[in-house]
């Protein structure tokens, strides 16, 4: 069976890797020249897929990752991983419209395509299906299938992986629902049926909007509990012991990844666009989360005004560029809005992180790994944004170097948490 995943990044790439394990022939599609040059020579970017993974499925003959469109012809089964991101607070989805347009061209009879890209709820009707049968002439649930199944990958998730983690399926009718089901049972241990695209567009975003919001709770109350003199870290600890009615959620310095600060807006949009109301919850979340990054500087302003230091004046090193620990994802990382609020106040920044290979433009200085001792005794304030494993958090508590951090993983004389 010929399977073509149309975009190999954080979601695209660890499908591409799993089908070719299920004895599938996958071509990997993507637009982005550098990036199928990186992955034809195998070396991947997503911490999920080593590299030497990826060597393995390029040496099998059953993957081939491309920018030719030539090479969509023939496929069996075609599933659509593109971004979805937001353009001036609204949907941008240009990806999934030249995604649906070139597999349209190449479509034929009995052939399966999934959207999996995270959308709002009516995308797969009332945009690609329509895409597809005016690109190639056929109809849908007649001539092809169309369905939608949500991705629930968790970059660097060494427990819940691509194949653990249950699958949400559905389709435009009743005979798409069991090839997209039967296809993904192929690839994963358990998946999860729901009667129509629309709910499985709908789960997911209700998934993040969960998240994002009682993120945001959590954050609001860090705030307070500062300016109350309340550790709120011991308060989250003590409420962590409930057995029941408690889910545990921990302040940080703000959202970043696509999920988070992407998705819920996808919902509230398409609340006020359908409905001609707000949906008050999530645009609160958003204001919140947003925000973070500003207190987490005006934080950074006070410890350092305690000493006689202004941030104008000062040398900070922040540690952790990525969005989540462990990973290399910098979209939307509320340590990248940190560090250029550091420097639009005057601060001299530098950045360490292992994980990332390229930095954004605009963060100061990258500090390699073996220089960080050096930076220690350089900075005025280290600031802790992403809690990477290689970051010897008990050697930087002992340090002499006031440290700001921000995702509760410290203590020590020098040490203030968020």
């Amino acid at each position: 069976m010929r399977v073509v995943v149309a975009g190999q990044g954080y979601v695209g790439l660890p499908l591409a890797m799993r089908a070719v394990e299920a004895g599938f022939d996958v071509v990997g599609f993507d637009v982005d020249l550098a990036r199928v040059k990186r992955l034809s020579e195998g070396d991947s970017f997503v911490e999920d897929v080593p590299s030497v993974e990826l060597r393995a499925a390029l040496d099998s003959g059953r993957y081939l990752v491309t920018d030719d469109e030539l090479t969509l012809l023939g496929f069996d089964v075609a599933i659509i991983t593109v971004p979805t991101p937001l353009r001036d607070g609204s949907p941008d989805l240009s990806y999934i419209e030249a995604s649906s347009a070139a597999l349209a061209t190449h479509l034929r009879e009995g052939s399966l395509v999934i959207l999996e890209s995270t959308t709002y709820p009516g995308t797969t009707d009332e945009l690609v299906v329509p895409l597809l049968e005016a690109g190639s002439g056929l109809r849908a649930g007649t001539d092809f299938s169309v369905g939608y199944s949500p991705e629930r990958i968790d970059p660097g998730n060494r427990v819940h992986t691509f194949t653990t983690t249950p699958k949400i399926v559905s389709g435009i009718d009743d005979d798409s629902r069991e090839r997209v089901r039967a296809f993904y049972a192929q690839l994963v241990e358990h998946v999860v049926e729901v009667s129509s695209v629309k709910a499985a567009e709908l789960a997911k975003l209700l998934e993040n909007t969960f998240r994002h919001v009682n993120v945001a709770l959590v954050n609001e109350l860090a705030m307070f509990a500062a300016e109350l003199d309340i550790d709120v870290w011991e308060a989250i600890d003590a409420a962590s012991t409930k057995p029941f009615g408690f889910m545990r959620f921990t302040p940080g310095p703000g959202v970043g990844g696509h999920c988070l600060p992407i998705d819920p807006s996808y919902l509230s949009w398409t609340v006020r666009r359908r409905l001609g109301r707000s949906f008050r919850f999530v645009e609160l979340a958003n204001d919140i989360n947003d925000h973070m990054p500003d207190y987490v500087v005006n934080r950074a302003m006070r410890r350092l005004g305690r000493v006689g230091l202004a941030l104008s004046r000062a040398n900070v090193l922040v540690l952790g560029i990525a969005y989540k620990r462990n990973s290399s994802d910098v979209r939307e990382s509320p340590a990248v809005a940190i560090v250029e609020r550091l420097m639009h106040e005057g601060a001299t920044v530098a950045v360490a992180d292992p994980h990332v290979v390229e930095f954004p433009e605009r963060i100061g200085a990258a500090i390699p790994m073996e220089a960080r001792a050096a930076a220690y005794r350089w900075a005025d304030l280290v600031i802790l944004a992403t809690d990477h494993d290689a970051f010897d958090l008990h050697a930087l508590a002992g340090a002499d170097v006031a440290v700001l951090d921000t995702r509760g993983r410290m203590e020590g004389e020098r040490v203030e948490r968020l």
